[in-house]
Protein backbone atom coordinates (compact mmCIF):
# COMPACT_ATOMS: atom_id res chain seq x y z
CA UNK A 1 0.00 0.00 0.00
CA UNK A 2 1.31 3.57 -1.29
CA UNK A 3 2.18 6.01 1.71
CA UNK A 4 0.56 9.45 0.36
CA UNK A 5 1.45 10.86 3.97
CA UNK A 6 3.67 13.65 4.22
CA UNK A 7 4.95 15.79 7.50
CA UNK A 8 5.08 19.81 7.93
CA UNK A 9 6.77 20.42 12.06
CA UNK A 10 5.45 17.64 13.55
CA UNK A 11 2.07 18.02 11.67
CA UNK A 12 1.27 14.46 9.17
CA UNK A 13 -0.72 15.28 6.26
CA UNK A 14 -3.05 12.45 4.95
CA UNK A 15 -1.97 13.90 1.35
CA UNK A 16 0.30 16.68 0.38
CA UNK A 17 -2.61 18.51 -0.92
CA UNK A 18 -3.53 22.01 0.40
CA UNK A 19 -5.70 24.62 -0.42
CA UNK A 20 -3.85 28.22 -1.18
CA UNK A 21 -5.34 30.90 1.24
CA UNK A 22 -7.66 33.57 -0.17
CA UNK A 23 -9.03 31.11 -2.96
CA UNK A 24 -11.16 28.83 -0.90
CA UNK A 25 -12.86 30.90 1.79
CA UNK A 26 -12.77 28.48 5.18
CA UNK A 27 -14.03 25.63 2.86
CA UNK A 28 -17.83 26.00 3.97
CA UNK A 29 -18.50 27.06 0.34
CA UNK A 30 -16.43 24.09 -1.42
CA UNK A 31 -17.74 21.93 0.90
CA UNK A 32 -20.62 20.80 -1.54
CA UNK A 33 -17.97 20.12 -4.26
CA UNK A 34 -15.12 18.47 -2.25
CA UNK A 35 -15.41 16.69 0.62
CA UNK A 36 -12.40 18.30 2.77
CA UNK A 37 -11.30 15.22 4.52
CA UNK A 38 -9.64 13.92 1.08
CA UNK A 39 -7.55 17.10 1.66
CA UNK A 40 -4.35 17.20 3.33
CA UNK A 41 -5.20 20.33 4.50
CA UNK A 42 -7.47 23.50 4.22
CA UNK A 43 -5.79 27.07 4.35
CA UNK A 44 -8.37 29.81 5.46
CA UNK A 45 -8.40 32.88 4.28
CA UNK A 46 -6.70 35.73 5.44
CA UNK A 47 -7.50 36.49 8.98
CA UNK A 48 -6.76 39.81 11.06
CA UNK A 49 -7.54 41.25 14.11
CA UNK A 50 -10.57 43.33 13.36
CA UNK A 51 -12.72 43.21 10.42
CA UNK A 52 -11.16 44.47 6.67
CA UNK A 53 -13.23 46.06 3.96
CA UNK A 54 -10.71 45.26 1.20
CA UNK A 55 -9.83 47.29 -1.83
CA UNK A 56 -12.33 49.10 -3.74
CA UNK A 57 -13.73 47.33 -6.71
CA UNK A 58 -12.95 46.15 -9.67
CA UNK A 59 -10.51 44.10 -8.08
CA UNK A 60 -10.21 41.15 -9.79
CA UNK A 61 -9.48 40.73 -13.71
CA UNK A 62 -8.44 38.04 -16.25
CA UNK A 63 -4.85 37.97 -18.02
CA UNK A 64 -3.10 35.42 -20.26
CA UNK A 65 -2.35 32.72 -17.90
CA UNK A 66 -4.27 33.27 -15.09
CA UNK A 67 -5.64 36.52 -13.34
CA UNK A 68 -4.80 39.38 -11.37
CA UNK A 69 -6.40 40.12 -7.68
CA UNK A 70 -6.64 43.38 -5.49
CA UNK A 71 -8.85 42.17 -2.74
CA UNK A 72 -7.08 43.62 0.12
CA UNK A 73 -7.48 41.09 2.11
CA UNK A 74 -11.18 41.74 3.05
CA UNK A 75 -11.82 39.38 5.93
CA UNK A 76 -14.84 39.18 8.71
CA UNK A 77 -12.29 39.18 11.55
CA UNK A 78 -11.15 36.87 13.99
CA UNK A 79 -13.89 36.85 16.50
CA UNK A 80 -15.89 35.96 13.42
CA UNK A 81 -13.59 33.19 12.39
CA UNK A 82 -13.16 31.61 15.37
CA UNK A 83 -16.94 31.31 16.38
CA UNK A 84 -18.11 30.55 12.33
CA UNK A 85 -14.93 28.95 10.22
CA UNK A 86 -13.31 27.03 12.98
CA UNK A 87 -16.32 24.68 14.14
CA UNK A 88 -17.36 24.05 10.83
CA UNK A 89 -13.99 23.04 9.70
CA UNK A 90 -13.41 20.39 12.63
CA UNK A 91 -16.30 18.64 11.29
CA UNK A 92 -13.96 17.24 8.71
CA UNK A 93 -10.79 14.94 8.64
CA UNK A 94 -8.40 17.21 7.74
CA UNK A 95 -5.47 19.58 8.79
CA UNK A 96 -6.67 23.16 9.77
CA UNK A 97 -4.20 26.17 8.75
CA UNK A 98 -4.97 29.57 9.45
CA UNK A 99 -3.36 32.31 7.71
CA UNK A 100 -2.56 35.49 9.52
CA UNK A 101 -2.43 38.75 8.09
CA UNK A 102 -1.65 42.13 9.76
CA UNK A 103 -0.40 45.74 9.27
CA UNK A 104 1.78 45.44 12.18
CA UNK A 105 3.73 43.43 14.15
CA UNK A 106 1.02 43.62 17.12
CA UNK A 107 -1.77 42.67 14.70
CA UNK A 108 -0.21 39.31 13.74
CA UNK A 109 0.53 38.65 17.33
CA UNK A 110 -2.49 39.97 18.36
CA UNK A 111 -3.90 36.91 15.93
CA UNK A 112 -1.82 33.94 16.88
CA UNK A 113 -2.26 35.08 20.48
CA UNK A 114 -6.30 34.47 20.46
CA UNK A 115 -5.63 31.20 18.23
CA UNK A 116 -3.30 29.51 20.95
CA UNK A 117 -6.12 27.62 22.56
CA UNK A 118 -7.56 27.23 19.21
CA UNK A 119 -8.48 23.53 17.58
CA UNK A 120 -6.19 24.43 14.51
CA UNK A 121 -2.89 22.66 14.03
CA UNK A 122 -0.75 25.53 11.69
CA UNK A 123 -0.51 28.94 11.28
CA UNK A 124 0.59 30.84 7.95
CA UNK A 125 2.03 34.09 8.51
CA UNK A 126 1.25 36.01 5.44
CA UNK A 127 4.22 38.79 5.70
CA UNK A 128 3.89 39.24 1.66
CA UNK A 129 0.63 40.33 -0.24
CA UNK A 130 1.43 42.49 -2.95
CA UNK A 131 -1.89 44.57 -2.95
CA UNK A 132 -2.14 45.57 0.51
CA UNK A 133 -0.63 49.74 1.06
CA UNK A 134 0.98 49.14 4.41
CA UNK A 135 2.06 46.58 6.39
CA UNK A 136 2.58 43.44 4.20
CA UNK A 137 5.00 44.99 1.66
CA UNK A 138 6.95 46.20 3.55
CA UNK A 139 7.56 42.95 5.96
CA UNK A 140 7.95 40.64 3.00
CA UNK A 141 10.86 43.14 1.01
CA UNK A 142 12.93 43.64 3.86
CA UNK A 143 14.73 40.52 5.40
CA UNK A 144 15.22 42.39 8.21
CA UNK A 145 11.69 42.85 8.80
CA UNK A 146 11.00 39.04 7.56
CA UNK A 147 13.48 37.96 10.46
CA UNK A 148 11.75 40.46 13.27
CA UNK A 149 8.38 39.33 12.59
CA UNK A 150 8.94 35.74 12.66
CA UNK A 151 10.94 36.13 15.97
CA UNK A 152 7.56 38.09 17.15
CA UNK A 153 5.13 35.71 16.27
CA UNK A 154 7.03 32.53 17.14
CA UNK A 155 7.31 34.07 21.01
CA UNK A 156 3.76 33.65 21.02
CA UNK A 157 2.68 31.33 18.79
CA UNK A 158 1.59 27.54 20.70
CA UNK A 159 1.13 26.01 16.82
CA UNK A 160 3.87 25.82 14.32
CA UNK A 161 4.44 28.83 12.25
CA UNK A 162 4.74 28.61 7.70
CA UNK A 163 6.21 32.44 6.75
CA UNK A 164 4.73 32.66 3.79
CA UNK A 165 7.27 34.54 1.19
CA UNK A 166 7.06 37.21 -1.27
CA UNK A 167 8.37 36.14 -4.57
CA UNK A 168 8.47 40.30 -5.23
CA UNK A 169 12.35 40.17 -4.08
CA UNK A 170 15.76 40.35 -5.57
CA UNK A 171 16.40 37.01 -3.71
CA UNK A 172 14.38 34.78 -2.44
CA UNK A 173 16.66 33.00 -0.57
CA UNK A 174 17.69 35.85 1.34
CA UNK A 175 14.15 36.24 2.94
CA UNK A 176 14.14 32.07 3.88
CA UNK A 177 16.98 32.19 5.58
CA UNK A 178 15.60 35.60 7.29
CA UNK A 179 12.75 33.44 7.97
CA UNK A 180 14.72 30.57 9.45
CA UNK A 181 16.95 32.90 11.36
CA UNK A 182 13.64 34.29 13.09
CA UNK A 183 12.65 30.63 13.92
CA UNK A 184 9.99 29.74 11.06
CA UNK A 185 8.85 26.04 11.45
CA UNK A 186 7.88 25.99 7.29
CA UNK A 187 7.86 28.24 4.84
CA UNK A 188 5.24 28.72 1.62
CA UNK A 189 6.31 29.99 -1.05
CA UNK A 190 5.42 31.73 -3.65
CA UNK A 191 2.53 34.39 -3.18
CA UNK A 192 1.99 36.49 -5.96
CA UNK A 193 3.89 38.33 -8.37
CA UNK A 194 2.93 42.29 -9.00
CA UNK A 195 1.01 42.49 -12.10
CA UNK A 196 -0.90 45.61 -13.80
CA UNK A 197 -3.56 45.38 -16.96
CA UNK A 198 -4.76 48.35 -18.65
CA UNK A 199 -8.00 48.56 -20.90
CA UNK A 200 -7.49 50.39 -23.83
CA UNK A 201 -10.15 50.71 -24.60
CA UNK A 202 -11.88 52.84 -21.17
CA UNK A 203 -7.88 53.76 -21.03
CA UNK A 204 -7.70 53.04 -17.32
CA UNK A 205 -6.67 50.75 -15.18
CA UNK A 206 -8.49 47.40 -15.17
CA UNK A 207 -8.18 47.41 -11.06
CA UNK A 208 -8.89 49.78 -9.28
CA UNK A 209 -5.98 49.32 -6.92
CA UNK A 210 -3.95 49.49 -9.93
CA UNK A 211 -1.67 46.90 -9.08
CA UNK A 212 -2.62 43.83 -8.51
CA UNK A 213 -1.39 39.62 -7.50
CA UNK A 214 -0.52 37.43 -10.53
CA UNK A 215 -1.88 34.25 -10.14
CA UNK A 216 -1.84 31.07 -12.33
CA UNK A 217 -0.66 28.93 -14.70
CA UNK A 218 1.85 32.01 -15.68
CA UNK A 219 3.53 32.14 -12.26
CA UNK A 220 4.53 28.36 -12.47
CA UNK A 221 7.98 28.47 -13.58
CA UNK A 222 8.76 30.95 -11.56
CA UNK A 223 7.16 29.57 -8.53
CA UNK A 224 9.03 26.07 -9.39
CA UNK A 225 12.24 27.86 -9.69
CA UNK A 226 11.85 29.29 -6.30
CA UNK A 227 11.13 26.62 -4.29
CA UNK A 228 14.16 24.90 -6.46
CA UNK A 229 16.27 27.34 -4.51
CA UNK A 230 14.64 27.77 -1.68
CA UNK A 231 15.00 24.20 -0.89
CA UNK A 232 18.61 23.97 -1.06
CA UNK A 233 18.97 27.24 0.82
CA UNK A 234 17.41 26.30 4.14
CA UNK A 235 16.35 23.45 5.94
CA UNK A 236 13.09 24.17 6.55
CA UNK A 237 10.07 22.40 5.17
CA UNK A 238 8.58 24.04 2.33
CA UNK A 239 4.93 24.64 1.17
CA UNK A 240 5.13 24.82 -2.61
CA UNK A 241 2.31 26.80 -4.70
CA UNK A 242 1.97 28.80 -7.95
CA UNK A 243 0.02 27.96 -10.75
CA UNK A 244 -0.84 24.19 -10.02
CA UNK A 245 -3.48 22.46 -12.34
CA UNK A 246 -2.98 19.28 -12.42
CA UNK A 247 -1.21 16.46 -11.04
CA UNK A 248 1.83 17.39 -13.11
CA UNK A 249 2.58 20.29 -11.80
CA UNK A 250 1.91 19.40 -8.86
CA UNK A 251 4.79 16.73 -8.63
CA UNK A 252 6.86 19.24 -10.43
CA UNK A 253 6.88 21.04 -7.14
CA UNK A 254 7.71 17.85 -4.81
CA UNK A 255 10.89 16.87 -7.24
CA UNK A 256 12.04 20.57 -6.73
CA UNK A 257 11.70 20.31 -2.77
CA UNK A 258 8.04 21.11 -1.66
CA UNK A 259 6.84 18.43 1.05
CA UNK A 260 3.65 19.93 0.24
CA UNK A 261 1.61 22.26 -2.48
CA UNK A 262 -1.34 24.38 -2.41
CA UNK A 263 -3.80 24.82 -4.99
CA UNK A 264 -5.07 28.44 -6.00
CA UNK A 265 -6.40 29.99 -8.90
CA UNK A 266 -7.76 26.62 -10.04
CA UNK A 267 -10.57 26.47 -7.62
CA UNK A 268 -11.92 29.37 -9.20
CA UNK A 269 -12.62 27.40 -12.31
CA UNK A 270 -12.67 24.11 -11.27
CA UNK A 271 -13.73 23.67 -7.76
CA UNK A 272 -12.90 19.73 -8.20
CA UNK A 273 -9.45 20.87 -8.85
CA UNK A 274 -7.72 19.81 -5.16
CA UNK A 275 -9.13 16.40 -5.51
CA UNK A 276 -8.34 15.63 -8.64
CA UNK A 277 -4.90 16.63 -7.87
CA UNK A 278 -4.82 14.14 -5.08
CA UNK A 279 -5.97 11.26 -6.96
CA UNK A 280 -3.48 11.89 -9.72
CA UNK A 281 -0.78 11.82 -7.53
CA UNK A 282 -1.61 8.65 -6.68
CA UNK A 283 -1.61 7.60 -10.01
CA UNK A 284 1.80 8.71 -10.83
CA UNK A 285 2.62 6.98 -7.82
CA UNK A 286 1.38 4.00 -9.12
CA UNK A 287 2.66 4.03 -12.50
CA UNK A 288 6.15 4.46 -11.50
CA UNK A 289 6.04 2.09 -8.85
CA UNK A 290 6.85 4.95 -6.11
CA UNK A 291 5.66 3.40 -2.65
CA UNK A 292 6.43 6.18 -0.36
CA UNK A 293 6.00 10.01 -1.55
CA UNK A 294 8.82 11.21 0.50
CA UNK A 295 11.09 9.78 -2.12
CA UNK A 296 9.85 12.34 -4.70
CA UNK A 297 10.28 14.81 -2.10
CA UNK A 298 13.98 16.87 -3.55
CA UNK A 299 14.34 14.01 -5.86
CA UNK A 300 16.09 16.53 -8.72
CA UNK A 301 19.23 17.85 -7.96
Amino acid sequence: MKNTSVTIAGVELKNPVMTASGTFGSGEEYSEFVDLSRLGAVVTKGVANVPWPGNPTPRIAEVYGGMLNAIGLQNPGIDVFVSRDIPFLKQYDTKIVVNVCGRTAEDYVEVVERLSGEPVDLLEINISCPNVKEGGIAFGQDPKAVEAITKAVKAKAKQPIIMKLSPNVADITVMAKAAEAGGADALSLINTLTGMKIDIHKRTFALANKTGGLSGPAVKPVAVRMVYQTARAVKLPIIGMGGILTADDAIEFLLAGATAVAVGTANFHDPYATVRIAEGIGRYMDRYGIEDIRELIGAVR
